[in-house]
């Protein structure tokens, strides 16, 4: 094996360079300011190089220190996953979730200090990314996952179906919400899942084309936020959009829904199934599963009506 430099000088980098701040780093690794610049000095002399550069008070990353700093991150995150996967007891009160953001922001996260109240023993970190997990390399407990099995090699139980309706804000076009579903058809609207806002107008008997806007998003919830924005109208799955009519952040426009293609599973490798944190997890999940209920919905506001003689342009 190569020489390495001094071992203790390693987290001192990676920590003055993802803070970008000497100061920052002493205060994360409780030392003090001159110690962080003694390891770094240190470290700077054994390999010749400069890992920051000095402007004043100020110091910058070298593209050197970049590169060093981003591998030994990744080094010490196996280190620290291979300590985690030896240690029973760590493993045991460690719950890391997996689950497509949309879920993770607009259903999950406002919920899972419910779960951490009554288990308080655990660590949750939460995962939210668009990609399936490899249970046996990422560190992932459990998944949660939108979509239609079958995914072999795992085990997956059933959470919960879905359904499509059309919310837009309380202000849109300053609260001259359409009160027919007709009216929606001039109005920006935003993509959803492939085939939805075909399936929506059908129902509705609307026989035009949707034109839905040109921007299109890879997670639902950025078209939740364009609508929660005032700049048109989304058809929304139930389960994301429950929190933000209960709070008054959207309206539901009509009692029309469809039902989504796909639906929530609980995923893990088969043989965790039966983990104590697994189904203790799973447990509260299924207790919570309350969008399968119809949100109260708001009452569209009605349009405003002009006064008797009075007249002028609308903005």
């Amino acid at each position: 094996m190569k020489r390495l430099p001094p071992l203790s000088t390693l987290p001192v980098l990676e920590a003055a360079a993802r803070l970008e701040s000497f100061s920052a780093a002493a205060e994360e690794l409780h030392v003090t300011h001159g110690a962080v610049s003694h390891q770094i000095r240190s470290l700077e002399s054994h390999l010749g190089v400069a890992m920051f550069a000095r402007t004043g008070r100020r110091v910058v990353l070298t593209p050197e220190g970049s590169a060093l700093a981003q591998q030994v991150r990744v080094a010490l995150k196996q280190l620290a996953d291979a300590v985690e996967s030896i240690s029973p007891a760590a493993r045991e009160h460690r719950l890391t979730i997996s689950t497509v953001p949309s879920f993770a922001s607009r259903w999950l996260m406002p919920r899972i200090s419910e779960f951490l109240n009554t288990h308080p023993e655990y660590v949750v970190s939460v995962e939210a990314t668009q990609s399936r997990s490899n249970f046996t390399t990422d560190g992932v407990d459990v998944a949660i996952r939108y979509g239609q099995p079958p995914w072999p090699g795992v085990h997956h139980e059933f959470i919960g179906g879905d359904m499509y309706f059309t919310v837009c804000s309380p202000n849109f076009r300053r609260g001259r919400l359409p009160a027919e579903p007709s009216q929606i058809e001039s109005l920006p609207l935003f993509h959803t899942e492939t085939g939805m806002w075909e399936r929506w107008f059908a129902k509705a008997g609307l026989t035009g084309t949707p034109k839905v806007t040109g921007v299109q998003f890879n997670d639902a919830s950025m078209n939740l936020q364009m609508a929660i924005e005032g700049k048109g109208i989304a058809l929304t799955r139930r389960s994301l959009a429950a929190t933000d009519i209960a709070e008054g952040r959207l309206v539901k426009l009509f009692d029309i829904e469809v039902e989504a293609n796909s639906g929530y599973y609980l995923v893990c490798l088969e043989q965790h199934a039966k983990h104590r944190k697994i189904v203790e997890f799973r447990d509260w999940l299924m207790s919570r599963v309350d969008w399968a209920q119809a949100p109260q919905d708001r009452k569209a506001i009605a349009p405003k009506k002009r006064a008797p003689g009075k007249t002028g342009t609308r903005r």
